[in-house]
């Protein structure tokens, strides 16, 4: 498959080979990201997952752009396709080692049984892994009965599904929004955007599309990174869930002179979301956790926090 153009490996990979079929055809690759998550794992910063991700879109991106640069450049084609190669054997493979953590499975396929899926499906989502906001009235119903709760998070992270949202949050949302006009940023696939605009919100959703292997992009959601979106709508009010740890972007949020509010739906620990360097070094926003609305992102146990950034008003 090495050997082969670049043209045939993207058309395997559109068959969703296996992470077993990946590392066959490409050992070496697989070898690499195998001691580079060993490395991670082994030095207790699992939050670091994320990022390496991140990283690898990031490349892949670059490539993209120079590929079409030069104009078709077969150097810079072979470079790109390895790279999305290695970008897919570091999502299974990260998806492997986050369900085997979880489940204590390391070999077969992990999944709820009958039951403990069947309420999943009712209680969150409404279609497939299509997330519904969620009844905290029912939630508290069906939650306790669902006993392989565990499997949850774990089965549905690498689907860039991070929490999910009672209905009450996007009401308490809504209402912190109200007429304003608002630009969700990082939206990936747009679930949040999709709730608020359903009641009643001015939301436009962007994301930079930079998680395709990991997140089905809608078409509701603009292909624009964050300080794209901010320059072209100048949005009064800017939304983020679970913006990646030590980000670059969240910054132009509180640089952007019509902002009057920042809502972030993310961690309590730093080090899972968010850039708090910028958090705490920016001047111009009071910012709190509303603990009211944190206790409203589901399941518990996330450990979820919603902060709120207010532009001060001088004088």
């Amino acid at each position: 498959m090495k050997n082969e153009n670049p043209e045939k490996v993207m058309k395997w990979l559109q068959s969703k080979p296996s992470l077993e079929d990946l590392g066959v055809e490409f050992p070496e690759l697989r070898e690499t990201v195998r001691q580079e998550i060993a490395e991670i794992v082994a030095n207790g910063t699992l939050a670091e997952l994320p990022a390496y991700l991140k990283r690898m879109s990031q490349t892949e991106k670059s490539l993209e752009k120079n590929f079409v640069g030069s104009r078709g450049d077969k150097k810079i084609a072979t470079a790109l396709v390895l790279q999305v190669v290695k970008t897919r054997i570091a999502h299974l493979s990260i998806k492997r080692h986050l369900v085997s953590e979880a489940t204590g499975i390391e070999k077969g396929k992990v999944r709820f049984n009958l039951l403990n899926g069947y309420f999943a499906q009712r209680l969150l989502f409404a279609n497939g892994l299509e997330r519904k906001p969620v009844s905290l009235f029912m939630f508290r119903i069906v939650w306790p009965l669902i006993w392989q709760r565990r499997l949850l998070m774990p089965l549905v992270q690498p689907e860039g599904i991070y929490c999910f949202y009672s209905r009450q949050l996007v009401d308490a949302i809504a209402a912190l929004i109200a007429s304003r006009t608002c630009l969700e940023i990082a939206a990936g696939d747009g679930t949040l955007t999709r709730f608020l605009a359903d009641s009643g919100v001015k939301i436009t959703a962007t994301d930079d599309h930079s998680w395709k292997h990991e997140v089905n992009y809608p078409e509701f959601v603009v292909k624009l990174d964050a300080n794209e979106a901010l320059r072209e709508y100048s949005p009064e009010v800017v939304l983020c869930s679970w913006p990646p740890a030590g980000n670059t972007f969240e910054r132009q949020v509180f640089r952007t002179r019509s902002v009057q509010l920042y809502i972030v739906v993310g961690s309590r620990h730093w080090f899972a979301a968010g850039n708090w360097d910028d958090y705490l070094q920016q001047s111009l926003f009071d910012f709190e956790e509303d603990k009211k609305l944190s206790c409203l992102v589901l399941p518990p146990g996330l450990d979820a926090a919603v902060y709120v950034f207010r532009r001060k008003h001088v004088g």
